[in-house]
């Protein structure tokens, strides 16, 4: 209909102004979409950053508003020099806008503790995942189809190789997932002005974007005239710096780990007693999922719901567990990879729940107290973190990742060495007793022989 309103225009705190077709309305009114206003983007780093409210539904706003910066910055690059790129037309930008606002639906209550740390269940982008909510049935399913997006969007947001998904450019997917894509360029920014971190990320960046005509890749041109732009290349480096800094002060801090250890050992235990499946965590926000567990807790009883509610009122009371023992990657290289599967590979619960319980059996022979262990680690994938976004480098032809000139840019390599050192194995008790956690550490050393703890009881 000629004259018709095209997009509808939303507050962002972050971006400003929002613009958002009608189409993606029709889909943010999905009880799908809607669930995600109840999962924070950053799990419970809210306990040590109070302004750390934002969720997952902000945050996909967010990516589209930065998708379609970038695919404006590709556009006039290919007006300006159109035999070297590729444009990305109306009905394109519509997939990728679609899937920007779609790609972290499948996330779950805790997803990164009870899937990456714990690897109790699959990723949250697991193929399998996007195919239960975006079946026809679901109300989700049904808007895509009726919008004639459902299978381009699977497409995208799913890896190739996968069943029913269908052969889609390169630059669709790059364009939201990445080293430098939509989807950090916009949560850096986001979490920045939540957590109250002076940390930024220079915007010019969205406007280095090109698509390789020969390769279909997404690509920041850094060659002009045949010399390295080094102004280009320096705010990439900033931006792998300051997605650094939020590793380290934020997704990491230690008591977001302790917190989040709680949930996922409360999960855990309910999922080995057969009380809890992953689908029961399907539907539910950061608050409801709470609830569950102490349902299936009840359901169980005995022991087990004792366990579980007193996990899950700790939680919910910020009474976190301290820390009795840490191993960090730089002191552990030679011991992290048995760590690592023995314990938090899949099927790892068993020896967890083992080592915990001779910990927490020869705290009590000792000293006659009673305590809770719990041992824990964030996944050792955490430390790959190579700059993989593809880049034109002057003097080499095609395009490449940026990773493959590392030894051009030192600091490259001492980010990715940074990130391997962010990595620790902890040791954690519901005790502030110097004389437990002593004697904690001292039993700890004996569980994991090799193992470095570098924690000291007085710091």
């Amino acid at each position: 209909m000629a004259g018709r309103k095209r997009y509808s225009v939303m507050r962002d705190p972050v971006h400003g102004d929002i613009y958002l077709t009608h189409e993606e309305l029709r889909v943010l009114d999905t009880p799908e979409m809607q669930r995600m206003r109840g999962i924070k983007q950053l799990g419970p780093a809210y306990l040590v950053f109070p302004g750390a409210l934002h969720t997952r539904f902000d945050h996909s706003i967010g990516t589209v508003h930065v998708a379609q910066r970038i695919i404006d910055a590709i556009n006039r690059s290919f007006d300006i020099d159109p035999a070297r790129g590729i444009a990305i037309g109306d009905e394109e930008a519509r997939v990728v806008r679609m899937a920007g606002l779609l790609h972290d639906v499948t996330h779950i209550p805790f997803g990164h503790n009870i899937e990456d740390q714990d690897a109790l269940f699959e990723r949250h982008d697991s193929a399998y995942r996007y195919e239960r909510l975006f079946a026809r049935g679901t109300p989700l399913g049904d808007v895509l189809e009726d919008l004639g997006l459902r299978e381009d969007v699977f497409s995208v947001l799913t890896p190739p190789g996968t069943e029913g998904r269908r052969d889609v450019p390169p630059y669709w997917s790059q364009l939201l997932s990445g080293t430098i894509a939509a989807d950090i360029l916009d949560y850096l920014a986001r979490d920045a002005y939540f957590t109250g971190l002076r940390i930024q990320v220079d915007e010019r960046v969205h406007s280095y974007f090109k698509i390789d005509r020969a390769t279909g890749n997404l690509y920041i041109d850094l060659a002009k005239h045949e010399l390295l732009r080094e102004d280009i290349l320096s705010e990439i480096v900033r931006m792998l710096e300051a997605r650094y800094v939020f590793s380290e002060r934020v997704y990491y801090h230690h008591a977001k780990v302790s917190a989040g250890a709680l949930v996922a050992r409360a999960i855990d235990l309910l999922v080995r007693a057969g009380a809890l499946g992953e689908g029961d965590l399907y539907d539910t926000t950061d608050d409801s999922v709470l609830e569950v567990l102490l349902r299936a807790g009840r359901k169980v009883g005995g022991d087990l719901e004792e366990t579980v509610r007193d996990l899950v009122g700790r939680f919910r009371g910020r009474k976190l567990l301290k820390r009795a023992c840490v191993f960090p990657a730089y002191e552990n290289e030679r011991v992290q990879a048995e760590l690592v599967d023995r314990f938090f590979a899949a099927g790892g619960g068993d020896a967890r729940a083992l080592v915990e319980g001779r910990i927490e059996e020869t705290v009590h022979f000792a000293l006659g107290k009673k305590v809770r262990v719990i041992v824990y680690c964030p996944a050792k994938e955490m430390q790959l973190k190579e700059a993989r976004i593809h880049v034109r480098w002057p003097g080499v032809d095609g395009v490449r990742p940026l990773s493959d000139f590392s030894d051009k840019v030192p600091r490259l390599g001492d980010l990715e060495r940074s990130y391997r050192d962010l990595w620790k194995f902890y040791v954690l008790c519901d005790s502030g007793d110097p004389d437990v956690l002593a004697k904690v550490q001292e039993i700890a050393a004996a569980e994991f022989p090799g193992a470095l703890n570098v924690y000291s009881l007085g710091s």
